[in-house]
């Protein structure tokens, strides 16, 4: 008994054109015809969603932005907060060393009642005078920093303000996209469904080709049918006398020579 030769399915590559998706076009379960069909079908209700999606115009870009603003405002709150945070630490630490200071000072000087000889006298003089610098130097330091809180606290309110305004125009901008979502949604999804239904009966070769014409051509049209009767109703160029035949015959897949669009028959559309 022979054997029963399994088909291999080649793989899907993004460059081939359709005139080498013909032969696997035909090769299906339903008719030619009805694949046609599907393809318009699912060709119309892609742009009725794209239709329902320009409703929405630049909200969806918009909002986008907003909220990635909104997110910057928040990383730069954040950070001046942590750096008055650790102003505040420094200046905490500072106080300390003056302390600390202060009390060297005090044993420094309270030595120089027994001092025994001139060298030791300058010695601890000139402890006093390191201890003394070490204490301006963790002044200058507290008031620097003191002046870099007011600043960074200036520019939190600032930043604080700034984000407010945008979270307004951000609600705003939700509010009104969500709006036009909520009353299309129900057509919307009626439209998602029927385009599943149409994708689900075609082969995902032609699918992939679709797709791809889809995104290449500004108008997102891939099957158009013929216009008045002679011409792509993509490109509008002229289609020879047999090409039109075999497009209203419905028995194969045609493309335009010119732009590479699907071109069905007029009783297709009808």
């Amino acid at each position: 008994m022979a054997k029963k030769i399994k088909k291999v399915e080649t793989p899907i590559d993004q460059r081939e054109t359709f005139v080498s998706l013909q032969k696997n076009f035909a090769d299906s379960d339903i008719s030619v015809e009805e694949k046609l069909k599907t393809l318009y079908d699912l060709q119309q209700a892609d742009n009725e969603i794209d239709k329902l999606v320009q409703l929405r115009g630049e909200l969806p870009s918009e909002v986008e932005a907003l909220e990635a603003e909104a997110q910057e405002y928040d990383e730069q709150i954040q950070n001046a907060t942590m750096v008055i945070a650790e102003l505040t630490t420094t200046i905490a630490s500072q106080k300390q060393n003056i302390i600390e200071c202060e009390q060297q000072i005090a044993n420094y000087q309270s030595k120089l009642d027994n001092i025994s000889n001139s060298r030791e006298y300058d010695s601890i003089n000139k402890e006093i005078e390191n201890q003394d610098l070490e204490r301006q130097i963790a002044e200058k330091r507290i008031n620097d920093s003191r002046i870099a809180i007011n600043e960074k606290k200036a520019e939190l309110e600032d930043l604080k303000d700034r984000k407010s305004i945008l979270e307004e125009d951000l609600k705003a901008k939700k509010e009104e996209l969500s709006s036009i979502v909520e009353s299309t949604a129900a057509e919307e999804a009626k439209l998602q469904a029927k385009r599943e239904a149409c994708a689900a009966k075609i082969d995902a070769r032609t699918m992939s080709a679709y797709s791809r014409i889809r995104q290449s051509e500004h108008n997102k049209l891939a099957v158009v049918t013929l216009y008045n009767g002679d011409s792509c109703g993509g490109c509008f160029n002229t289609i020879t006398p047999q090409r039109i035949v075999d497009i209203n015959s419905n028995k194969k897949l045609v493309i335009c020579e010119h732009c590479g669009r699907i071109i069905v028959g007029q009783n297709i559309e009808d």
